[in-house]
């Protein structure tokens, strides 16, 4: 038989035999070449492989209808097709995105079998190299008027944190407290409305107001201290993007003589521009920062700031119509021009025998007979109590720690916390039988408050005598926490992250 291509003799056993030679020698040579036999029906479009009828004859059986219908689709490209660039992702076909070339079925059956991502022993596997002959598959665009949507309807771009609409989501807001005894920084970022994440944080005590109470003045030990404090502070600060902040100095930089000399001193020093704000901000702050802690069954509370160097007090009054501002609802406030420091100064805070102690809780009682505040009767709905005290200070986290007995201080079992009437009283009956060794041996009191824990107490007596309750709610949070709040309410961070509802009405 005549070969009708070359019109020589065809060997004996007829066009398979002849078929069946020329396969193998293929073969033959391929594997001389390193290729495998499959590595054709692989090979892009548009290549000079997929192209040729020769590369093709060795994988296509004539008479198979299938693979008729691949020979005339090649051929309507014909070997003119040019092949695809890989960002034309249009003329390419489309690859799973677990489905990569492999020249071997071996190497395809390890490849489904490490499809896990796991090597041995458990350790990742090395990210995979994308070849580059390989296009992967961009998602088509969405139809006209579905730009966005998610399968419950709503807004998809609305939640993306960092879509356009939240331009806010990797904002950094700074809040640092200049008080008469700490010196705090919080660095936080917005999360779900009315929360934030605390992204770097900074407390040391400085005792600033150290000996004003005598002289009126701050003296140059005392400064020093603060100003080693606020540099690095002023440090962190510019480590960081910080879209807004606020740095405030309370009672100790209000009531000396060289307050503002000293904040002078600290803009030359270290850059930081701090202002002194008043008693009522102070007040109103405090409130701000412990607004989650007042549940939705209060209808009254008094919360209350026991300071270094003055104690703000706020009685506030919750209606039906609930404020997302909390200070909002302040109808009275004090602050007496008492803390932790000047109070331990004037009777001594070492050696706190029970009679200067009572000295000291009646010096208190004094001050607030000044206030005027008419009584809060205590409301009952469902036998619940509508009424409790709030503390925001280290006395009151003080005595929370010790009273969990905890072998170190830990603020996340402190903050919230509830304490019944009887648990305060033997709190303070305890830390009053300890002698000032005893106190700073507490890893929850330590020796830098081992003599202000007790005028703190004193301050706390007083207030729980005013204001009777069967409970109060410890809170490790204040000033620093109350200037976030109010800085990312006044950017509107948390309403732009509510959830917009979906249209109804066929819209």
């Amino acid at each position: 038989m005549m070969d009708p291509d070359s019109g020589a003799k065809t060997p004996e056993g007829g066009a398979s035999a002849a078929r069946g030679e020329e396969r193998s020698s293929r073969r033959r040579k391929a594997k001389r070449r390193g290729k495998s036999r499959d590595v054709a029906s692989f090979a892009p479009l548009g290549s000079a492989d997929s192209a040729s009828p020769a590369a093709r004859s060795h994988i296509q059986e004539p008479g198979q209808p299938a693979r008729k219908r691949k020979r005339r689709r090649g051929k309507s490209g014909g070997a003119q097709q040019a092949a695809p660039a890989v960002s034309d992702v249009a003329a390419v076909e489309s690859v799973r995105p677990s489905e990569t070339l492999a020249p071997s079925g071996k190497s395809r059956h390890r490849r489904k079998k490490n499809r896990g991502g796991r090597g041995l022993q458990g350790r990742p596997l090395a990210p995979a190299k994308t070849q580059p002959n390989v296009a992967k598959v961009v998602p088509p665009a969405p139809a006209p008027g579905k730009e966005g949507r998610n399968r419950s309807g709503g807004d998809a771009s609305a939640f993306d944190p960092r879509g356009d609409r939240f331009p806010f989501v990797n904002d950094l807001y700074a809040a640092l407290d200049l008080g008469t005894n700490n010196c705090r920084l919080l660095i936080a970022q917005p999360t779900r409305p009315g929360q934030f994440r605390v992204v770097d944080a900074f407390s040391r005590i400085v005792r600033l107001g150290e000996g004003l109470a005598a002289s009126r003045r701050l003296s140059a030990e005392a400064m020093d201290r603060a100003v080693e404090a606020l540099r690095i502070c002023a440090a962190k600060l510019a480590n960081k993007p910080i879209r807004r902040m606020r740095l405030i100095a309370t009672e100790a930089c209000r009531a000396a003589e060289n307050g503002e000399e000293f904040l002078d001193r600290v803009i030359s020093e270290t850059g930081l521009e701090l202002e002194i704000i008043d008693r009522e901000t102070e007040a109103r702050l405090a409130v701000s920062g412990c607004a989650s802690l007042v549940g939705r069954e209060a209808r009254s509370v008094v919360l209350f700031d026991i300071g270094g160097g003055s104690s703000e007090i706020a009685v506030i009054r919750i209606g039906e119509n609930r404020s997302s501002r909390l200070a909002n609802h302040i109808t009275h406030w004090t602050s007496l021009p008492v803390g932790v420091v000047t109070l331990s100064e004037r009777h001594g805070g070492r050696n706190v025998t029970p009679e200067v102690f009572s000295a000291m809780v009646a010096e208190v009682e004094g001050m607030l007979a000044d206030f005027y505040c008419p009584p809060l009767e205590a409301v009952r709905r469902h036998g619940a109590e509508d009424f409790h005290l709030i503390g925001t200070s280290g006395t009151v986290t003080t005595l929370a720690g010790v009273h969990l007995d905890l072998p170190r201080y830990d603020r996340r079992k402190v903050d919230g916390l509830w304490l019944t009437d009887a648990e305060v009283s033997a709190m303070q009956a305890k830390l009053l039988s300890w002698d000032f060794a005893g106190r700073a041996a507490n890893p929850c009191i330590g020796p830098d408050r081992a003599d202000l824990v007790l005028a703190g107490c004193a301050i706390l007596e007083a207030i729980r005598r005013r204001w009777p309750s069967p409970r109060m709610r410890v809170a490790d949070r204040g000033l620093r926490e109350g200037l976030l709040t109010d800085m990312m309410a006044d950017d509107g961070v948390w309403r732009r992250a509510r959830q917009r509802r979906p249209a109804t009405g066929g819209q």
